[in-house]
């Protein structure tokens, strides 16, 4: 490890000639495609303030520099993903009699089709490039393509490039880019001697969680529960991937191991008595408020407790402006369960999926994760960010939509084989009088409505943009974890992802 992290700093100091000689040149294209290359491989938190800067002098570049269909959606894609307001009437050039804007260069139409879902509400020419892009790309999916391009189709037609988990996408891109003819061999070596250092640090924080998890389970039943140490690991070092956030994942895997262990708990365990005694137990953060609980509840309920207490002491020690609210956060999820607890024993339908995300948006727990990620990050943290979170603010709610709706699609089947609180899948047959299939449909259109605000708010930019990335990349963590069913229960389906992360160097 020693000697790889010491050919990894020489290959960094190279990386970094490389970016600044290519920043002093002229060409812009060959700027930005640098910046998007060190970011789709995992190295370009190397080099934020270099980027930063390049991305404040191509923003200043009104002109965008070209009249190229390809330069000015990478511009475009770029600067949004960053928080820059860029005008989508950039596009309105490009547009043919029919009002359409097309290509006959694949990569070209992947670029557009990338960009244009940086959109906000009201963007109508980012919404006709989506669904003409769409149809064209699926139609070329038909001709004969050179096999790694299809595949590259394929993929961005699944999950366009600005939702990708940015750890699982550098993998996979650097073996895209070993491949690629015109690959720079300095960058191709640090990105994988950086994605292994990585990958060893992240076997390390699996090592110490493992036996803090493994003495947790000795002092509590949990036979109720998913076992899930090493998905929720994963889960949460997709929010904060960075190496000096060592800490703050690990704090973050043991805090939303709780958040699962409720989840199990008041989904399928505790009867009605049992989940009103234990979350007036959790309110009044008592040991002595258990005395009529079940021997396991109890249990659960001290470790929780006496867990959570330790972390909160860790992070005062650490001088942490915020260490008391984690606490509050722990309390509020348990009410959050226990109030669909409740809605399920009444057996209650909403009339329409809006009421019924009113209130199982919280269920979710993104607005949890991301204050807690946000504590966890120390001093980059202002009260007002963290006050700005419990407030369920528009980037917070789309992220919890895209987990909660998504979670209902996948589960939705599964979940009619027992009592289960009604989901928006079932809500939304109802309210429209649909199959289960157009009910889908029709939750998808709010999913993209959801992203839609997330791009907006970092558009707005009310809080730094180091602490918007991380909500984002939550709602990246949700949409790849209820892609195709319910990755967190069903850990199985992500043994591949798990074998490239943890344990197989590239």
């Amino acid at each position: 490890l020693v000697t790889m992290k010491e050919r990894a700093l020489i290959k960094q100091e190279e990386v970094r000639e490389i970016i600044l000689e290519t920043f002093s040149s002229s060409i812009l294209v060959q700027k930005m495609e640098l910046i998007d290359i060190l970011q789709r491989i995992g190295v370009d938190y190397h080099y934020k303030k270099d980027i930063n800067e390049l991305l404040c002098s191509i923003y200043d570049d009104k002109d965008g520099g070209s009249d190229s269909l390809y330069i000015t959606s990478l511009r475009f894609y770029l600067l949004r993903k960053h928080g820059y307001k860029v005008s989508s009437d950039v596009f309105e050039k490009f547009r043919d009699e029919q009002g359409n804007i097309s290509s006959d260069d694949v990569n070209c139409m992947l670029m557009l089709y990338d960009a244009a879902h940086l959109r906000a509400h009201g963007e109508e020419i980012l919404d006709n490039i989506i669904s003409f892009s769409k149809n064209r790309l699926q139609s070329v999916m038909r001709i004969d393509l050179e096999s790694a391009l299809a595949e590259e189709v394929r993929f961005t037609l699944e999950t366009t490039r600005f939702r990708r988990v940015e750890r699982v996408e550098a993998r996979r891109f650097i073996s895209l880019y070993e491949k690629n003819a015109t690959r720079n061999k300095a960058i191709l070596e640090f990105a994988k001697l950086d994605y292994n250092i990585l990958q060893v640090l992240y076997c390390e924080e699996l090592k110490e969680l493992t036996i803090w998890w493994k003495d947790f389970q000795s002092r509590t039943d949990l036979g109720f529960a998913r076992d899930r140490l090493v998905e929720m690991h994963f889960w949460m070092m997709a929010v904060v991937y960075e190496p000096y956030y060592s800490y703050s994942r690990i704090m973050l895997t043991k805090l939303i191991l709780f958040v699962s262990l409720f989840d199990d708990l008041y989904d399928n365990c505790s009867t009605t008595e049992e989940s009103n005694i234990f979350t007036t137990a959790m309110e009044r953060w008592d040991e002595k408020a258990t005395e009529q609980l079940p021997t396991y509840l109890r249990d659960l309920y001290k470790n929780i407790l006496g867990a959570t207490d330790e972390i909160v002491e860790e992070l005062k020690h650490q001088n942490n402006k915020h260490a008391e609210l984690v606490r509050k956060l722990v309390i509020d999820i348990a009410k959050c369960y226990h109030a669909e607890v409740k809605w399920r024993d009444e057996h209650y339908v909403p009339t329409n999926v809006d009421e019924h995300l009113q209130i199982s948006v919280c269920s979710s727990a993104c607005m949890h994760v991301t204050n807690l990620a946000f504590i966890l990050l120390g001093d980059v943290t202002t009260k007002e960010a963290v006050e700005w979170v419990f407030t369920y603010p528009k980037i917070v709610r789309g992220v919890c939509i895209v987990g909660r709706i998504g979670n209902d699609i996948v589960s939705h089947e599964r979940e009619q084989a027992s009592e289960h609180v009604v989901s928006t899948v079932q809500t939304c047959i109802k309210q429209y009088g649909v199959t289960v299939d157009e009910a889908n449909d029709k939750l998808r259109v709010i999913i993209e409505e959801a992203w839609m605000d997330i791009v907006q708010e970092c558009l707005d930019q009310k809080h730094p943009m180091a602490l918007l990335e991380k909500v984002v990349d939550l709602g990246r963590t949700m949409d790849f974890m209820y892609k195709r069913e319910d990755a967190y229960t069903l850990s199985f389906s992500l043994k591949d992802t798990m074998d490239l992360t943890y344990v197989k160097f590239v």
